[in-house]
């Protein structure tokens, strides 16, 4: 069955993370997305070690965010480069990168030269920190302009803590989130106007979006909202706990008063209840190390496990603090179809991590790897009418792989 995406043509022009995580899920969808790379192939594909881990024999952190793609290898310094690449546009729909602008204009694959050759595509372009402004050539990953630039790193660390980093592209993933609506959303108005146009993205912003509800306390009110400190959570049934097997969970009531009822029959504490040192949140919040240690004392007498099972008995709202490989063998992940197979030519059968959207009158295909470098070229080439001729000539050049 076709995805929802059918018929849309996307240029991905991306490397290492943002863009090309959009591409992927544009792919997911539906979309036919060629990723566009130099003949060396780009940066992500030559990963050797991450996190303190080797890249294994398939590069998996590429595989998953380039599967379902053709690939297209040019040499874009070269005009005959150039001039493949504007055949394509011509015929495309969506045009994606977080090349660097001066890069994108060195190679003459801007907003203003693209709208020239195509004036109905859709330009999504992905900066680190805006088009504008006194920053607005400087380079920046995920950690520096995402996470640590816009405050949440500073946030998510413990008190008097050391600002912790972010897992490997994480907020890249928010970005390309961001970056798939938008042009889908400037897809809808060309449908309704006719009109192409430039969309823009970043990192910066997307990481201050993402801390928005900090952001809107500290222009509303001048004041910072403090870091999580767990011994002296102003809302003890918004907190962390371990169980007796030094296991997390996480107790996730926001209206406390009404929960705080169940949670003292879970705990087998019902005299609490009407403790006047804890029976509403106020009072809670003013005595909450006090009953935060109590808690502490309460959890330690039980595995988590078992807490799970009293939590799910007594309507308690939490969640266990899992590790990766416990999820990827979680079966409301499984039955979700969180991780689908791919059937990869050198590890056989595989699977990747989904995109967490779901169409069910349109599931998506079977999953395909990420191409090699300049897999698609010949086939690319010869829909956009060139010869093999052509096509044995551009190679014998050092324009094509």
């Amino acid at each position: 069955m076709p995805g929802v995406l059918e018929g849309i043509r996307v240029i991905d022009m991306g490397h290492v993370v943002a863009v090309p995580a959009a591409g992927a899920t544009l792919a997911d969808w539906g979309a036919e997305v060629i990723k566009v790379e130099p003949l060396t192939g780009e940066m992500y594909r030559g990963l050797v070690r991450a996190q303190a881990m080797d890249t294994p024999t398939v590069n998996w952190r590429f595989q998953l965010l380039n599967r379902n793609k053709k690939c297209l290898a040019l040499d874009l310094k070269q005009q005959a480069g150039k001039d493949i690449l504007y055949k394509l546009v011509q015929t495309s729909d969506i045009f994606i990168s977080n090349y660097e602008l001066s890069a994108l204009k060195n190679l003459e694959m801007d907003y203003e030269t693209l709208s020239k050759v195509n004036p109905r595509i859709v330009y999504g372009v992905l900066t680190g920190y805006g088009k504008v402004g006194p920053d607005k050539d400087e380079r920046g990953f995920d950690y520096a302009a995402a996470w640590a630039r816009s405050g949440i790193m500073h946030l998510m660390a413990e008190p008097d803590g050391i600002p912790i980093p972010q897992r490997g592209g994480m907020m890249d993933r928010a970005v390309a989130s961001h970056v798939v609506g938008g042009v889908l959303a400037a897809l809808l108005h060309r449908e309704k106007t006719g009109k192409g146009q430039e969309v823009e993205f970043s990192l910066y912003q997307t990481g201050v979006w993402t801390l928005a509800e900090d952001m809107q306390v500290a222009l509303a009110t001048g004041v910072e909202l403090g870091r999580h400190d767990r011994a002296k959570a102003g809302n003890p049934l918004w907190n962390n706990y371990h169980a007796r097997d030094d296991r997390w969970f996480w107790l996730a009531m926001l209206q406390s008063d009404l929960s705080w009822p169940d949670l003292c029959l879970a705990m087998d504490k019902p005299e609490l209840q009407m403790d006047p040192r804890f029976n509403i949140s106020r009072v809670r919040a003013e005595n909450c190390e006090e009953l935060i240690s109590i808690m502490d004392n309460v959890f330690d007498t039980k595995n988590r496990n078992e807490w799970e099972e009293i939590f799910r008995k007594h309507n308690v709202i939490y969640g266990r603090v899992d590790t990766p490989l416990e999820v990827i063998d979680d079966p409301q992940a499984k039955a979700n179809d969180f991780f689908p197979t791919i059937d990869h030519p050198v590890a056989g059968e595989s699977r990747l991590v989904a995109t967490p959207v779901k169409f069910p009158q349109n599931p998506p295909s079977t999953m395909e790897p990420a191409p090699e470098v300049g897999q698609h070229t010949e086939e690319i080439l010869l829909e956009l009418g060139y010869t093999w001729d052509d096509i044995g000539q551009l190679n014998e050049q050092g324009v094509i792989l």
